[in-house]
């Protein structure tokens, strides 16, 4: 199961009722934080979120209203007592563009340490105490302003576990749940893979998260049959089209777009502008392209969950 949290929906500055870009997901012991903007430590006691436990914090870009939360976030946990290292990433320069948040602070009882998302993407175990878990952390470049970057999380499920194989191996029945867990087992002279064991790999999970970004096929192509994609969408109406594309955002109807091209399953909007006090007067021009589309709120949580 991903259980993803929506803390924050406002673009460029926070609201009442909106703090800045944040999203939370957590699986099986692993928490990343996407984006943290203005408000997010308030967003996310709100939401009942723990940021205490954040394994990995991954900037889209480094445009304040996305990045500004950083400093009291980190002064935050030192005090609440952290030890373990705190992982952040993001696109191209990201050590350099935050290492000034960082010399703002007091000194931190745990390591800040940068981390490259590699090109096959990150498996999440390598960074959460060594957890066993089948998540994996990938990133695709957008379409910005300034360098970007939105991010895959994949959550892969293995086949069902086949008794009949593991008898006919003759692995112990106290032993089966290591295979079940994805590791090799020694019987006797023999090495038992789980894969001897384990029937076809079934459909795993996938979420999607844009950041700020103009249409672009690197977005489709990351998306494509995600079980929940967040897009922002900072401007409500058809017609502003070509200002958002000039500022390298989207309207309701190009997010809209993006997701029935990638044929996602949900598609959650986020990322407004400030103009707009009322996002669901303009939720019918994204649902006239894709019917299962939501406005985005701010303490809004989902469970995602494989389905058999």
């Amino acid at each position: 199961m991903i259980n993803v949290t929506l803390l924050g929906t406002a673009a460029l500055f926070p609201t009442p009722e909106r703090a800045l870009t944040a999203v939370s997901l957590i699986n099986d012991g692993v928490s990343i934080l996407f984006d943290c903007g203005e408000g997010t430590q308030t967003a996310a006691r709100k939401a009942g979120v723990s940021l205490m436990k954040i394994n990995l914090l991954a900037f889209t870009h480094y445009h304040g209203d996305h990045i500004f939360g950083l400093p009291g976030l980190l002064q935050t946990i030192a005090r609440l007592g952290r030890t373990e290292p705190f992982y952040i990433t993001g696109p191209e320069t990201f050590g350099e563009s935050l290492e000034p948040f960082l010399k703002w602070l007091d000194w931190l009882p745990y390591e800040v340490k940068f981390i490259k998302i590699p090109n096959d993407g990150l498996k999440l175990s390598e960074i959460a105490n060594h957890q066993a878990t089948a998540a994996r952390l990938s990133c695709f470049k957008t379409v910005h302003r300034v360098p970007s970057q939105g991010y895959c999380f994949t959550l892969e499920r293995a086949g069902k576990f086949l008794p009949q194989k593991a008898k006919e191996l003759g692995v112990p029945i106290n032993q089966w749940k290591f295979l079940q867990q994805g590791k090799s087992l020694q019987v006797g002279d023999k090495i038992i893979l789980p894969e001897q064991v384990l029937g076809e790999p079934r459909k795993g999970l996938k979420f999607v998260f844009t950041g700020d970004t103009s249409p672009c096929n690197s977005l489709t192509a990351a998306a494509e049959n995600a079980d929940l994609m967040i897009s922002e969408a900072t401007f409500g109406e058809n017609e502003q089209s070509p200002v958002a594309l000039k500022h390298g955002h989207m309207t309701f109807a190009q997010a809209a777009e993006t997701a029935k091209n990638a044929n996602v399953k949900q598609l959650w909007l986020a990322h407004f502008s400030h103009r707009i006090e009322n996002p669901q007067e303009y939720l019918p021009n994204a649902t006239a392209i894709f019917e299962n589309t939501i406005c985005g709120n701010d303490g809004m949580s989902i469970n995602l969950k494989f389905q058999d």
